[in-house]
């Protein structure tokens, strides 16, 4: 169990936390939820000792183990798997449990060749899941996850879903990804106007909690003032009044007596919406029997794929990282020199095209209205500071420096620049990366109502099951085309590298003895490696 108690924190004059407090109850999985840059990170920080409240205490009993997913990236072992079984514990009894490592390697998109491989060869996405599946293989008495989706692709966010879905000591999560975050839970936390709330269940229930108590706070609010008023009027009507004497003083007695409830300060969503150009023709691209590799590169990320783009699709490209979703985003949008099959596009085609690496695109020197501006020079200054207003950087924020902007904030300077022109398609590669949880939900709504063709790559299932209609899959090393919803693809075909996957289950797993020779451990090694998962979610 973890106590905080009024726990107070500022930077500056920001207050982060007025009086914050919570229990964390033996077996609880919370989602941490609230905007950014309202505290969530910083709570973990006081947790891990690497920051100090200004007041307030945080009591975690004695030998109580906590994991974190650490970003700072810094290996001593010489393979993986070495740096992976770094984390195991102690076994008291000499027991080899080298296959927890193993299992959970494997379900973050390890492959066995991989194991052998020096962990400073990996990309950085993958730096961070050794990071990730070292804190699993850890077993401590509590994970602290902060954004651990970001470089996961849909696979192994399946495969995490389940293991913490059978997690069975304390747990804390940051996401982004609200459908995420609820199937691994069993509460909710929010970080609400410098409080914590604590609540069992979704993350849906929470935020409706909140709301029905602010709607009756202001009508509260409103009604104590208006009684006030009132009584106001009584006073200054009879104060002179020797009859009324004792009605005055009794209810300037009850007037000083009864709290004064303000009015709740509002606390802005990203709400905005993509303008879209007109569209007379039927189709806006024709995709026929596109193949690309790289260059001194033998394996074949596309093979003769076809397709067309109508001008109300909503298509998504999935797969597991590295597979060439990414690829054919810029082969569609034409960045990439097509080597075989063609691309047209229709010449009134106008596409926003969001990036994966488009954040380093942005000048860290400039402003964000320059940013903005830059992209449609001819629009006036007013326009431009709407534009910035609409993606939450009111007043002087729009003269902030790009170099000084968090993650997320680099992200909604991007969809700014979306928003300056008209399109009648939209191409998004991993927009929710950096956005919170309210600003992914405007981000969806904003998507679905947009009067245009989306094609987006995601590993956002909360994305795919509420805008999909038809599906690019790269899955069991070929590329295809599904006609039909996310749902409709898990329940007709699913992903047959997912059966591929280890359980998850390591405790159900009987322990070795000391009896138990090395051919034996070889074998059930094998055998555990082998082993079918059930699809996760399916």
């Amino acid at each position: 169990m973890i106590q905080v108690n009024n726990l107070d924190k500022c930077y500056g004059r920001q207050v982060i936390f007025e009086k914050a407090g919570f229990i964390l109850n033996p077996g609880e999985r919370v989602g941490l939820v609230g905007r950014n840059g309202h505290g969530k990170t910083t709570i973990f920080k006081m947790i891990l000792g690497q920051e100090h409240p200004d007041s307030g205490s945080i009591n975690i009993p004695k030998g109580y183990k906590i994991g974190h997913l650490s970003q700072h990236i810094s290996f001593a072992g010489d393979t993986v798997l070495k740096e992976a079984c770094l984390s195991l514990k102690d076994s008291e009894d000499g027991i080899d449990e080298t296959y927890k490592a193993e299992i959970i390697l494997m379900g973050l998109g390890f492959t066995l060749e991989e194991f052998n491989s020096n962990p400073m060869d990996l990309s950085g996405g993958y730096q961070v899941r050794l990071n990730l599946a070292k804190v699993l293989v850890s077993d401590p008495n509590l994970l602290l996850l902060d954004e651990p989706t970001n470089y996961l692709d849909i696979l192994s966010l399946r495969w995490l879903t389940q293991f913490l879905r059978d997690w069975k000591k304390e747990l804390i999560i940051i996401t982004h990804d609200r459908e995420f975050m609820d199937g691994v839970t069993t509460h909710t936390m929010a970080i609400h106007r410098c409080n914590m709330r604590k609540e069992a269940g979704p993350t849906e229930k929470l935020y409706q909690q909140l709301l029905l108590e602010e709607e009756i706070h202001e009508k509260t609010r409103v009604n104590d003032n208006k009684k006030r008023k009132e009584t106001e009027d009584f006073i200054n009507r009879f104060r002179a009044k020797a009859s009324k004497a004792s009605a005055v003083q009794s209810r300037v007695k009850a007037l000083q007596k009864k709290d004064h409830l303000e009015k709740l300060v509002d606390i802005r969503n990203l709400d905005f919406a993509f303008k879209s150009a007109p569209f007379t023709g039927k189709q806006l691209m024709e995709v026929n029997d596109l193949s690309f590799s790289f260059d001194n590169d033998s394996l074949t990320l596309i093979n003769g794929l076809s397709f067309s783009v109508g001008k109300r699709d909503r298509i998504a490209i999935i797969g597991k990282n590295g597979k060439g979703k990414t690829t054919l985003l810029n082969l569609l949008a034409k960045e990439i020199k097509l080597k075989d099959g063609t691309v047209s596009h229709h010449n009134q085609l106008q596409m926003a095209y969001f990036g994966q690496t488009n954040i380093n695109r942005l000048s860290p020197h400039k402003t964000i209205e320059e940013e903005i501006m830059d992209v449609h020079p001819d629009g006036n200054r007013g326009a431009t500071r709407k534009i910035c207003g609409t993606m939450m950087f009111s007043g002087d924020n729009a003269l902030k420096k790009i170099s000084v902007l968090s993650g997320g904030e680099k992200s909604r300077v991007l969809l700014g620049k979306l928003l300056v022109s008209p399109s009648n398609m939209l191409m998004l590669d991993e927009p929710t990366n950096h956005l919170d949880m309210e600003s992914n939900d405007s981000l969806a709504e904003a998507i679905d109502a947009f009067d245009g063709s989306v094609i987006i790559v995601t590993h956002s299932e909360m994305m795919l099951h509420s805008l999909a209609t038809r599906l690019i899959v790269f899955d069991d090393g070929k590329v295809t085309l599904f006609d039909g919803t996310y749902q409709d693809f898990l329940d007709r075909i699913g992903w047959k590298s997912e059966n591929d996957l280890a359980a998850p289950r390591i405790k159900q797993n009987k322990p070795r003895t000391k009896s138990v020779n090395k051919k034996q451990l070889r074998r059930e090694r094998a055998a555990l490696l082998k082993m079918k998962s059930k699809k996760i979610g399916a």
